[in-house]
């Protein structure tokens, strides 16, 4: 069956914030536009789909948000549209708007939902990957991801300050699920004494080696980087068993939270959603669906599956493990 020709598309942001979401959602209604398309934006993600909470996007619209940290659709995360209700009611409003096809930035919750909808409906999803984990499958990089480890970096550089001046253990924990990447790519930027992160528990015995060999020969202070892992209160826990096994030592912790979710995106998130945004609109006007923009070795890729996206999982970079390993000696 031939499809219907596009005329109108519609952007969302979906999941948790990226620095960066803003340059693709600039960059999606510009080349949409440039194009002969019409665009709407859905506010808060599949929720404003269900909910009709939709406007329209223009040039100027775009304007002054490049720069910008968050979401200007905002973003949610719907219970609602996980039921089958939920989605047929997000299909007509969509209908009943004239849209024909919807470019979704978000990680693999995001795009689990969108195959989903485009299996049980005609309206085609491509995905652009906004993550600050880095943990998509298919892409070399999600967009947010630098902005966060430079903020990790500077909270880290100056919470070192004040390890130093007070001889104090830090541990803190940086953002992850279950991925490391960010926490261990930080680790190295920051000179972490030891970085622990779920894909690898070889790291594990840096810790070991430092607090009971190299605390003694270096100034009583030092950083120590643990991935949130998707465990709560884990850094809680590990520095608590430290500091039971270690009486002497002065051990704080320091949880980052959602200060790494926000800020001014950095000119590689802002380049590389740009890319992606173009590149999303072009798949569409391809007549590709449920599929995800990558970026691999800099270059786009649009060929990547949802279903491949959301089920496999973005190995860690064996070579970071291998280099931390050789450092931190």
């Amino acid at each position: 069956m031939k499809r219907k020709k596009l005329e109108k598309i519609g952007v969302l942001t979906s999941g948790g914030d990226a620095p960066g979401m803003n340059a693709a959602i600039r960059a999606v209604t510009r080349a949409a536009i440039s194009n002969k398309l019409k665009v709407v934006g859905i506010r808060h993600g599949y929720q404003g789909m269900i909910d009709g909470d939709f406007v329209p996007l223009r040039t100027r619209d775009v304007s002054g948000i490049l720069h910008r940290g968050g979401t200007v659709l905002k973003t949610a995360r719907s219970m609602e549209f996980r039921t089958e209700a939920g989605r047929e009611k997000a299909y007509q409003n969509l209908k009943k708007e004239g849209i024909d096809a919807c470019v979704v930035i978000g990680g693999d919750g995001s795009f689990t939902g969108a195959l989903i909808f485009s299996q049980e409906y005609d309206i085609p999803f491509v995905g652009i990957p906004g993550t600050i984990d880095n943990d998509m499958y298919g892409t070399d990089y999600t967009i947010g991801y630098d902005t966060a480890l430079n903020t990790v970096v500077e909270a880290v550089d100056k919470i070192r300050h004040t390890a130093a001046s007070h001889d104090r253990l830090f541990f803190i924990e940086v953002m992850g699920r279950e991925a490391g990447l960010l926490a261990l790519s930080a680790g190295i930027a920051v000179g972490a004494e030891a970085i622990l992160i779920p894909e690898a528990k070889i790291l594990e015995k840096e810790l070991d080696q430092f607090l009971k060999k190299g605390y003694k020969e270096k100034d009583r202070s030092g950083i120590v980087i643990v991935a949130e892992g998707g465990e709560t209160g884990r850094v809680i826990k590990i520095a608590k068993a430290v500091e039971d096994n270690y009486p002497n030592l002065d051990v704080r912790v320091s949880i980052l939270g959602h200060i790494q979710r926000g800020g001014k995106p950095s000119a590689r998130d802002r380049i590389a959603a740009t890319k992606m945004g173009v590149a999303a609109v072009e798949a569409l006007l391809d007549d590709q669906k449920s599929i995800m923009i990558g970026l691999v070795k800099n270059f786009i890729v649009d060929h990547v599956p949802f279903n491949k996206a959301v089920k496999l999982n973005h190995s860690i970079d064996e070579d970071l493990i291998h280099i931390q390993s050789i450092i931190n000696i």
